[in-house]
């Protein structure tokens, strides 16, 4: 397996870090985890093609996980590949028809490319068939604990605790080649996770507040853990690598994160890496 890093920021504007997604060419296939604002233009930058792409996989519904998700979709299909395969909690469905369904956000541009004779040329000198369909992901909702199985891997999906109950939200564990990647998304601690991410080779997790914060209230506290208790998570459960991301602004200098490697250092004994976009990793 393979690991690359496309958004590692949050949902606020970073001009060095987009929001979250994650490439995993594991087996034969290669799956995104997310797909939030500026990771269409990673995925491009790590030298992939939106073709190139076989799973696209939300961990939940947040804007910063998935709004390059028509970008994506609509790419592919205006280069002429097949319908992308999709997974995800509900209401991924229901989403995925407002954007490209008969009365979608998108059916105007889809009409207009579908329909204007000019645009029928060109798309048949680029080789294409009319009449032209529109997109139609092909949506799979999961509901978990649920497991997918690809070409050479599997995957473990199970709910992790974050905006219930506005939205769903998912942790998985991939597995291929004798090797295990944990992306917990946005998620709180608790058993269910901590036996998910039980001796994996990497863990992705975020890190949106550090430990020393003030919290605003309890609960965000209980959705929110600091670097140093997912170290510790880490810890306990024997992760060979743990990879924090969902950076903000307002801890991506560099003083702030050589802090936080060495408090991470002190109470966890594995690899540990501050995500950085476009970075690889192979557990």
């Amino acid at each position: 397996m393979k690991v690359t890093l496309l958004g590692t920021g949050s949902p606020e504007a970073h001009v060095s870090r987009a929001s979250s997604g994650y490439l995993v060419e594991a087996g034969d296939d290669t799956l995104l985890l997310d797909c939030g604002g500026g990771v269409y233009d990673r995925l491009l930058q790590s030298g992939r093609t939106p073709g190139d792409v076989t799973h696209l996989v939300f961990s939940h519904l947040h804007s910063d996980h998935m709004m390059d998700y028509a970008r994506l979709v609509h790419a592919r299909w205006d280069a002429g590949a097949d319908n992308l395969g999709v997974w995800g909690p509900a209401p991924l469905a229901e989403v995925t028809r407002r954007y490209f369904g008969p009365d979608g956000a998108l059916s105007f541009d889809l009409a207009a490319r579908t329909e204007l004779p000019q645009s029928k040329k060109v798309w048949q000198e680029r080789g294409g068939a009319l009449p032209r369909p529109w997109p139609e992901p092909r949506v799979t909702e999961l509901r978990p604990p649920s497991a997918v199985n690809g070409n050479g891997w599997t995957m473990r999906a199970i709910e992790v605790q974050h905006a219930q109950p506005y939205l769903t939200c998912l942790g998985f564990r991939i597995e291929a080649g004798g090797k295990s990647v944990v992306y917990a998304g946005d998620s709180a601690h608790s058993p269910e996770l901590e036996a998910l991410i039980q001796d994996a080779d990497l863990l992705i997790h975020w890190c949106y507040r550090l430990s020393h914060e003030a919290a605003p209230d309890p609960d965000f506290a209980a959705t929110s853990p600091g670097h140093l208790e997912t170290a510790a998570l880490a810890e306990r459960a024997g992760v060979k690598h743990l990879v924090l991301t969902h950076w903000r602004v307002q801890h991506d200098g560099e003083d702030v994160l050589n802090s936080v490697c060495n408090e991470v250092a002190a109470c966890y004994s594995g690899r540990f890496s501050i995500a950085r976009d476009l970075a690889e990793i192979v557990p």
